[in-house]
């Protein structure tokens, strides 16, 4: 395949964690990020890692990468204020690399089983994303609050991370990119690229609110207990 690349992306505000920073947040005995990171350092496909920060804790994040030993991590840098900002500083730092992977470092119930099936579904066809299939009945609903629609359940996904692409796709697709996205893949189907799914995972939460942190923090203590 060629080198692989990761961006592990954690520059965001927490804005609904009350005052905490959910990153660097300690669960199951390390930092949130700690997590995430640790799963693509022992991922056997992965060559690089780059870590994206606020500027507000570049130096904290620098101090865990020689703490933890991250050997992959090559760059930690700072991001924009957008998330597609932050993946778009992500991808200048990678070096020599044909293939990204791109995850949400508020994602630390990753695993390595994760990745590299991500990897090898897009070495098919350039582009492959982790997804669920939606349990709920979903209605969309229009500014007046009035039900109008309710599309089949059976086709729909909630869409995860990590979402692999061939560099030179992910690179296009953010050189053109017009307007706000809330992922990666919704910029590569801007630029009518198909787009695999494969298989996520129910543990693979991403954390947004105190309640997740105790919900991450339960499903990596069971994993650690085997």
């Amino acid at each position: 395949m060629g080198r692989v690349g990761a961006i592990i992306v954690a520059a965001g505000k927490s804005r609904r964690m009350g005052g905490v920073d959910k990153v660097f947040a300690k669960i199951a005995g390390k930092p949130l990020l700690a997590h995430a990171v640790d799963v693509f350092q022992k991922c056997p496909s992965i060559d690089q890692v780059v870590i994206v920060l606020s500027e507000d804790n570049l130096t904290v994040g620098r101090r865990m990468v020689e703490e933890y030993h991250w050997s992959k991590v090559s760059v930690v840098c700072r991001g924009g204020a957008r998330r597609q900002d932050s993946v778009r500083e992500g991808l200048e730092n990678l070096s020599g690399c044909q293939w990204v992977v791109i995850h949400d470092g508020a994602r630390p119930c990753i695993s390595v089983d994760l990745v590299e099936a991500g990897i090898k579904e897009a070495s098919q066809c350039g582009a492959a994303i982790a997804a669920i299939p939606v349990a709920d009945t979903i209605k969309v609903v229009s500014p007046g609050s009035f039900v109008e629609e309710t599309p089949p359940r059976q086709t729909l996904w909630a869409a995860q991370t990590p979402q692999v692409f061939r560099f030179d796709i992910i690179n296009e697709a953010y050189q053109k990119a017009q307007g706000y996205a809330t992922d990666d893949a919704t910029l590569v189907e801007n630029l009518n690229y198909q787009v695999k799914v494969y298989p996520g995972s129910d543990a693979n939460i991403k954390v947004t609110t105190p309640d997740d942190l105790l919900l991450a923090e339960a499903i990596l203590k069971s994993r650690q207990r085997g």
